[in-house]
């Protein structure tokens, strides 16, 4: 918590290129999700459904994600199908950008120490 705290006050006293750079990237990749869309087959809780009957299934989509540490699934409409896709592909771009962003922060800010070193006056 004290990292955190420690570095959320120094961005905010510095005016972060990177920040922004990052803050102006982030409503494109919105919405965005983390975790998996698979298409099952299963069968239907109908009792006389001629397909289930033939041995067919049914198609339906499943998003997997991960909650406090365990994984969990949800049944999505399939008019949420192409939402989420979208949703998920976006996810993996934040995460990317997110992964980047941290070295960038961090190479600005000793660039801005240097800076702040060269421009006080010597004793």
């Amino acid at each position: 918590m004290y990292v955190y705290y420690n570095i959320y006050i120094h961005m905010k006293t510095r005016s972060s290129a990177a920040i922004q750079k990052w803050k102006q990237q982030l409503p494109a990749h919105w919405p965005a999700l983390k975790g998996s869309l698979a298409k099952v087959y299963k069968p239907c809780i109908r009792k006389n459904c001629p397909a289930c009957q033939r041995g067919d299934k049914h198609p339906a989509w499943l998003l997997s994600f991960s909650q406090k540490g365990r994984r969990r699934c949800v049944y999505v409409p399939l008019h949420l199908v192409s939402v989420i896709r979208r949703a998920l592909k976006n996810g993996r771009r934040l995460e990317q950008l997110l992964y980047r962003v941290g070295p960038e922060l961090i190479k600005e800010d000793r660039r801005q120490t240097e800076n702040d070193r060269t421009a006080r006056p010597k004793n």
